[in-house]
């Protein structure tokens, strides 16, 4: 399936439906008065998130969406039926925004979470309603007011607690791969990774997370150069970043902390949010370095970037530390959901 993360759509409420105008007729009764029932209220347009949809395409599509119109009143004080609301399914971490103003409508990031976006029209009243005193026999009624037309823009931004920065052939891709059940596509040329690609890690029955996979991040990205500008965003939801470094690149003319120099000026210049997340080191391709050597080959890149986050040893390719790497991120991600469960347990203490 295409990776769509950005759209404009237009959405269309029901009008209203119109009042009656009608007379009641029956026998022996030659004063029966006005009976002209309301008209129905238009239909509205919700968006609502859904989990098992994670991109956009759809909207390439099928890009009007429409509620429908409130049925017109009729004699016998009948009241129209309301216009049905239209609901449009749309991924979680789905931000809306009117394309007219750029205003942020809403942000939709739970399942079942609803959003009104364009507001149905209120129903037309009978000629029932405006009989009065000194006018016994109306013969008007209102029509329905319009449905809201609204033109959006719907821009996603993937919900995952982690996420994974590198440049091309780090070996992120790899890396998902060996702590979930994400198969994205791994190759040994740059840019083998187009679009973002989600796991989810179970650390064991009851613990998982939800990893982020974006395409490599070259010098210039923050410019707009390679694919990484396009994809940053889906990293501004993470609560963790993990920094994944080859520490011995192939055909490559730049040192692993030059490469990791280049990624943190990039992410420095797209956000300063970004930035400041917490981020630790993970050095990749362990496997390629003698094992006598490894451990001052990896402490001359630590040291060199004064790197004092935490930082993990792995081999994506094997799996070599990746079991250590998840159930730190797993006791990292937990951490403020203890404080946060300690606190709504604590006893509150009055003074009345």
């Amino acid at each position: 399936m295409k990776f769509v993360d950005e759209v404009q759509v237009r959405v269309e409420a029901g009008d209203g439906g119109n009042g009656a105008v009608g007379f009641r007729r029956e026998k022996y009764i030659p004063m029966g008065g006005p009976d002209g029932g309301d008209g129905g209220d238009g239909g509205c347009v919700y968006l609502i998130g859904v989990e098992n949809i994670n991109t956009l395409v759809d909207f390439r599509y099928h890009t009007v969406h429409r509620a429908e119109r409130g049925q017109n009143g009729s004699g016998r004080q009948c009241t129209g039926r309301k216009g049905e609301d239209c609901y449009v399914s749309v991924p979680l971490g789905t931000r809306v925004f009117d394309a007219n103003t750029d205003e942020l409508i809403g942000d939709i990031t739970k399942t079942g979470e609803t959003l009104l976006v364009a507001q149905g029209g209120f129903h037309g009243l009978g000629n029932t309603r405006f009989k009065s005193s000194i006018n016994r026999a109306p013969q008007h009624a209102s029509k329905g007011s319009e449905g809201e037309h609204r033109l959006l823009n719907l821009a996603l931004t993937l919900i995952a607690d982690v996420g994974l920065l590198g440049m091309p052939n780090a070996g992120k891709s790899s890396l998902i791969r060996a702590v979930s059940s994400a198969t994205p596509k791994v190759a040994d040329y740059p840019f083998t990774t187009l679009y973002p690609n989600l796991g989810v890690v179970r650390v064991d029955d009851l613990r998982s997370f939800v990893i982020a996979d974006i395409p490599g991040v070259i010098e210039g990205a923050a410019e707009g150069a390679g694919l990484g500008l396009q994809f940053l965003k889906h990293l501004e939801r993470t609560g963790l970043l993990l920094h994944v470094l080859d520490i011995e690149p192939y055909e490559s003319s730049e040192s692993p902390v030059q490469a990791a120099q280049k990624i943190s000026r990039e992410i420095e210049k797209w956000s300063e949010d970004l930035a400041n997340k917490p981020r630790w080191l993970v050095l990749n391709k362990i496997d390629r370095v003698l094992e006598e050597e490894l451990e001052a080959h990896c402490q001359a890149i630590i040291d060199e970037l004064n790197w004092t986050a935490p930082v993990f040893k792995i081999s994506a390719i094997n799996g070599e530390g990746t079991r250590e790497l998840t159930f730190a991120i797993m006791d990292f991600l937990e951490q403020p959901r203890q404080i946060e469960s300690k606190k709504l347990s604590e006893p509150v203490i009055s003074w009345d």
